[in-house]
């Protein structure tokens, strides 16, 4: 039986651990944490850790993280000011999956919704809305990459007589623009929607808004019925991992029995990965909700740093209220394969995360400020 790679594998491998390295220095434009060190848990990585089903649920499938799982989950229905024992939730491959599951129950909830969200919002929503079969409508955006409310109330006018389904956008990929949930709940009243649902995609910006408290609000006591994060971004993971969020009452109506495994299954996959809860789990118990902060408030002043620093080259940049996405022209695609950036309709950002230092956006400024000395050249 063959026990160990054999030389050109062994090469093979050496090869792309080391690209991978070197491309990691080069990192900025994704909103993917890079400072984290699970080094300590590594133990675990001989251990096929599943938390299949239901985490509230014992199994028979007892190699699990499940009770740290939990947790996860207490700390941020509490950071998400979720009703007292009306909450219910589990750790998710992502912020896609938490959106699928939030959009899977509202569907469950009101068969003949109509979901409206805008056209900022991250590709994987229409995706999930095509897989539920749910119909939809596209909501015009502002300049800053917010939901038009004009549009959205004109457009739930035309369809009061169906249900609402709002997927709700706290930090949009491009610009990180936060929707307002107190305009959108004042539309609805004043249609008089009576059967409704709001999700929340704070994938990027719902860790740290919450623990900064920022505007608008987007919470359980704002007005949602659920919300997705992904963990990966601000906390920081190998795997990426989130969680999703929903009011137990709503669940509930969700779920069956599986003899096999002897638990309930109300999620989407079934089998989850056992190893990310206990990444999370670590992150948050080594952090703390004041190590969190400080993280978040280390980013932004990076984030103005990048601003600063762009516009002192003379270079428009600019960030939406309290975002750590720093948003600009495109430059040439040389330069955004070097540094991994977005780009979208001529704008691309810089996504000030965690890991993201001074040293690497003056070197990047540099390469900008290089490229439009170039352009000056060639153009006398």
């Amino acid at each position: 039986m063959k026990t160990q790679l054999n030389s050109s594998d062994n090469e093979r491998l050496s090869t792309y651990m080391k690209l991978a390295e070197e491309r990691s220095k080069y990192f900025i434009g994704y909103p993917i944490a890079q400072d984290f060190d699970y080094s300590e848990l590594y133990p675990l990585l001989k251990l096929p850790l599943n938390n299949v089903g239901d985490p509230w649920v014992e199994s028979t499938y007892d190699l699990n993280s499940r009770s740290l799982e939990l947790e996860v989950l207490e700390f941020f229905a509490d950071l998400f000011n979720a009703p007292e024992k009306n909450w219910w939730g589990y750790v998710t491959n992502g912020g896609s999956e938490g959106n699928l599951y939030g959009l899977y129950v509202a569907r469950e909830l009101y068969p003949n919704g109509i979901v409206y969200y805008s056209e900022a919002t991250h590709y994987s929503v229409q995706k999930n809305i095509q897989l539920l079969n749910l119909r939809s409508i596209v909501i015009r955006t502002q300049k800053n990459g917010e939901m038009d409310y004009d549009d959205l109330n004109e457009m739930v006018q035309m369809h009061r007589d169906q249900p609402v389904i709002i997927l709700a956008n706290i930090g949009t990929t491009m610009m990180e623009a936060k929707d307002d949930l107190q305009q959108i709940q004042a539309i609805l009243r004043r249609q008089a929607i009576k059967n409704h649902y709001i999700h929340c995609d704070a994938a990027l910006a719902g860790t740290y808004s919450a623990l900064l408290d920022l505007k608008p609000g987007f919470d359980f006591q704002h007005g949602t019925d659920s919300m997705a994060i992904s963990g990966h971004k601000f906390i920081g993971s190998p795997i990426p991992c989130g969680l999703v969020l929903v009011k137990k009452n709503y669940k509930d109506r969700i779920g069956k029995a599986i003899p096999y495994i002897g638990t309930v299954d109300t999620t989407i996959t079934g089998s989850r990965n056992g190893h990310s809860p206990v990444f999370m789990w670590y992150a948050l118990k080594k952090l703390g909700r004041e190590g969190l902060k400080q993280r978040a408030l280390e980013c932004l002043e990076i984030a103005a740093y990048t601003v600063k620093s762009m516009n002192d080259i003379g270079i428009p940049a600019w960030t939406n209220p309290s975002a750590l996405t720093v948003v600009f022209p495109a430059p040439s695609l040389a330069l955004r394969q070097k540094w991994q950036i977005a780009t979208e309709d001529g704008n691309s950002h810089v996504i000030c995360m965690p890991g993201v230092s001074k040293a690497q956006i003056d070197h990047f400024v540099e390469d900008l400020k290089a490229e439009m000395a170039l352009a000056t050249a060639v153009a006398v």
